[in-house]
C-alpha cells in the first residue's frame, strides 16, 4: 500500500489559531492521518500523510477557511508511513526565526520557477545562499551555493550580517527544502537593505519533482523532516537513515566509522 505525503504552509493572520487546534486534530484522526501542524498567529505549516482520500479531504476542509484558500500543496508517495502519530503544536513561530521584523506578509522575495531558478543561478553576479541547517546542507545542495553552517535557522541573520559587505551589491538567491524558511530569510534581507532578493518557489522539493536530473543543477540528496530521511530526483526516497540518538542523516560511508553502533549512536553524536 502506497500513503501520499503532503507538505505545505502559509503565513496569514490566525488570530484565532489556538481555537483550530483541537477542531484540526479530531478532522484528521477521524481520518487516520499521522504528521505533524504547526499553528501560530502568523499562520500554518505542515507535513502528513495518510491515504489519497484521507489527504485530499483534509486539504479541501482546510481550504474552507477562506483565509487557507490559497494554500499550496506539495504531494510524494512513499510506501508506508513516514510519521509514527499526529502532532498539532502551537507555536510563537511557524517557523523559528527570531526576527518580527521578518514578515513574509509585508515583505517578500521575487519568487522563481524552477526554470527561472536554473536561469537564474547561471548568472555571475548571483550570490547563492542554502538557508537550512548544516546538517541539511551536507546531503545535497545546489552547485555552488554558499554554506552558512549554521545550526539554527535563527543564526541565519547573524551570518548575513557577518558577510553583509561582500554579498550587499549582488543579487541573492536563497532557497530551502519547501520555501518556508526562505519567506522570513528574503523579508529579513529586504528589510536589511538588499534590494535584489530571489527565492526558489516550493523549495527544493518542487525542483526535484519537476526538473530532470539532466537539467538538474541540485546535487546529491534533500532531507526531510520524517522517516524517509531523505529524497532524490523525482521525490523518491533516498539513501541516509537518521541517527536515533542525534537525529543527524547517516550512510554507508558513517556506519564505517568506529563510533558508529547500531541504534545508539554515529559519528556525529555529540
Amino acid at each position: 500500500m502506497s500513503y501520499l505525503v503532503a507538505t505545505f504552509y502559509q503565513f496569514v493572520a490566525l488570530s484565532d489559531y489556538r481555537q483550530k487546534q483541537p477542531e484540526i486534530q479530531k478532522y484528521c484522526q477521524e481520518r487516520g492521518i499521522k504528521g505533524t501542524i504547526l499553528l501560530a498567529a502568523e499562520g500554518i505549516n505542515a507535513t502528513i500523510a495518510g491515504n489519497s482520500q484521507a489527504i485530499a479531504e483534509v486539504i479541501s476542509w482546510l481550504k474552507t477557511d477562506t483565509r487557507l484558500a490559497n494554500l499550496e500543496v506539495k504531494e510524494s508517495v512513499c510506501d508506508y508511513l513516514p510519521f509514527q502519530r499526529l502532532k498539532i503544536r502551537l507555536k510563537q513561530e511557524i517557523v523559528t526565526f527570531g526576527q518580527p521584523k521578518a514578515n513574509p506578509l509585508e515583505n517578500t522575495g521575487i519568487h522563481l520557477k524552477t526554470e527561472e531558478w536554473n536561469q537564474l543561478l547561471k548568472e555571475p553576479d548571483v550570490v547563492v545562499i542554502d538557508t537550512r541547517n548544516n546538517y541539511e546542507v551536507k546531503i545535497g545542495t545546489f552547485a555552488g551555493a554558499l554554506n552558512p553552517e549554521i545550526q539554527h535557522f535563527r543564526q541565519f541573520p547573524e551570518y548575513i550580517h557577518d558577510n553583509f559587505d561582500r554579498i550587499n551589491d549582488k543579487k541573492i538567491a536563497l532557497f530551502c527544502t519547501g520555501g518556508i524558511r526562505c519567506e522570513k530569510a528574503a523579508a529579513f534581507l529586504l528589510n536589511q537593505g538588499f534590494s535584489q532578493v530571489y527565492q526558489l518557489e516550493g523549495g527544493i522539493l518542487k525542483y526535484l519533482e519537476e526538473v530532470s536530473p539532466d537539467q538538474s543543477l541540485w546535487q546529491g540528496e534533500c532531507f526531510v523532516f520524517d522517516q524517509r530521511v531523505a529524497l532524490t530526483a523525482n521525490l523518491e526516497v533516498g539513501h541516509y537513515e537518521m541517527c536515533p540518538a542525534c537525529g543527524h542523516p547517516i550512510d554507508e560511508k558513517d556506519k564505517q566509522s568506529p563510533n558508529y553502533r547500531a541504534g545508539i549512536s554515529c559519528p556525529y553524536c555529540s
